[in-house]
């Protein structure tokens, strides 16, 4: 592909990184077309690496090894305490388990910020353009925007879950709702100290996860936009509102939420969550809370002609395996490694689609394990302790647990004429699990 010209669609961290991956690869013209006429950083949604995730990252080449990020070590499942045991002293529940967790925290437009900071300076930035259609041929694709219709020797749709490159390749492949929403919300830690006891009950390494029947909220810190703060970040599984209506994949964005819809919120935490935990998710301030409801999606197929899918439009996986911002970046790399193996665009597609394709089947596969195990099939919680969610969680991962199939086992990877820091990261990242 040297000398060859590139577009990618959508500048968020899929985006980016292919870009930077075209870059280097030697394409003589790498523009990134992005919808938003603004910067991105002021996307406050929090994800997590696992920390052997996050090194392969930094020695793929992705990533620096000072990225800004959160160290987590414990994952203390929680529920709310009944009569009998109560929520304890400090009002943050009944523990459950104290699960090691060896994760770092981002803020996505920290990891953002990161990503692009290392994007080569001949990669040209468009902002406020939006894609209206795309096209590919064996030896050659378009896209068509205000200004007109722009040939190119690749078009790479990194353009998220409704992406338009997705529809010109898997016309008829559309994501899935998975029947649960997830409410969401960052905000500055030093709120904390509004609630009772502060954020003494909560260490700063420790993610937090309070079950409830028919759901929980996962809760962890991550480094805020300056350096140097750290935010709270929660993300809760609830069951669908009544009031929301779905038609085709959609959010409620921070900001939209009317007060009505935000008293549910707020009832919802009050009647299921312990009073620690229900104090924090209710201080969040209506600019920071947003409403997204989960899906699934695993295209067919990731490449048609001169057009290839990546990240969020390539495979939309629940939120569970903690897996986005990962799979993105592992997307990249293996887009990156196959251009310098491949002898010809034809090649490097079949390369990355052969690869790609089973990766990104597999992690949805795994979300939806996840999710039935812990929200819309989930244990009686009141019932269980420390040995009962060991034996749960094993049964998550050998697909034991209430008859759901498990993910199948990754595979060993094969012979890719590379050195060993140069392969693909692992596609695999359950949320608690290596």
């Amino acid at each position: 592909m040297r000398g060859g010209s590139v577009a990618v669609v959508g500048s968020s961290i899929a985006g980016s990184a292919f870009a930077g991956a075209a870059a280097r690869l030697g394409a003589r013209h790498v523009v990134v077309l992005e919808r938003s006429p603004g910067r991105l950083e002021d996307r406050g949604v929090g994800l997590c690496t696992h920390n052997d995730r996050f090194d392969e990252l930094v020695r793929a080449g992705h990533l620096d090894a000072d990225t800004r990020r959160h160290r987590l070590t414990v994952r203390r499942w929680v529920t709310r305490g009944d009569g009998a045991r109560g929520d304890g002293p400090d009002g943050c529940g009944r523990p459950l388990w104290d699960q090691p967790f060896p994760f770092h925290s981002h803020h996505w437009g920290v990891l953002w910020q990161a990503l692009r900071e290392r994007t080569p300076e001949q990669v040209e930035f468009r902002l406020g353009t939006t894609v209206k259609a795309v096209g590919g041929e064996p030896d050659g694709a378009w896209v068509e925007t205000d200004g007109g219709r722009e040939g190119h020797d690749l078009v790479i749709g990194a353009d998220g879950y409704r992406s338009v490159v997705r529809a010109a390749v898997c016309p008829r492949t559309e994501p899935e709702y998975a029947g649960y929403v997830c409410w969401r919300g960052s905000y500055d830690s030093a709120l904390l100290a509004e609630l009772p006891g502060g954020a003494a009950p909560w260490p700063q390494e420790q993610c937090v996860t309070a079950c409830y029947p028919g759901g929980q909220v996962v809760i962890y810190r991550i480094p805020g936009l300056e350096p140097g703060s750290t935010q709270v970040n929660w993300v809760f599984y609830a069951p669908t509102p009544a009031w929301l209506r779905l038609d085709g994949p959609t959010s409620i964005p921070a900001g939209s939420l009317a007060d009505g819809q935000l008293d549910e919120l707020r009832q919802l935490a009050d009647r299921h969550l312990p009073p620690y935990w229900a104090g924090l998710v209710t201080l969040t301030p209506r600019e920071r809370t947003f409403l997204q409801p989960v899906y699934d999606l695993a295209t067919p197929h990731r490449t048609a002609g001169r057009l290839l899918l990546g990240g969020d439009a390539a495979t939309v996986v629940r939120p569970h395996n903690t897996s986005g911002a990962v799979k993105a970046l592992q997307d990249a790399h293996a887009f990156e490694r196959a251009g310098r193996e491949a002898g010809s665009w034809a090649a490097l597609l079949a390369a990355y689609d052969r690869e790609r394709t089973a990766a990104g089947q597999e992690l949805v596969q795994l979300g939806r394990v996840l999710g039935r195990a812990q929200v819309t099939a989930a244990p009686d919680w009141s019932r269980m302790d420390e040995p009962a969610m060991t034996a749960w969680w094993q049964r998550q991962l050998t697909g034991d647990e209430k008859g759901v199939v498990g993910p199948p086992r990754a595979r060993p990877p094969g012979k890719r004429g590379g050195p060993a820091p140069r392969r693909a990261p692992r596609a695999r990242q359950p949320f608690g699990r290596g």
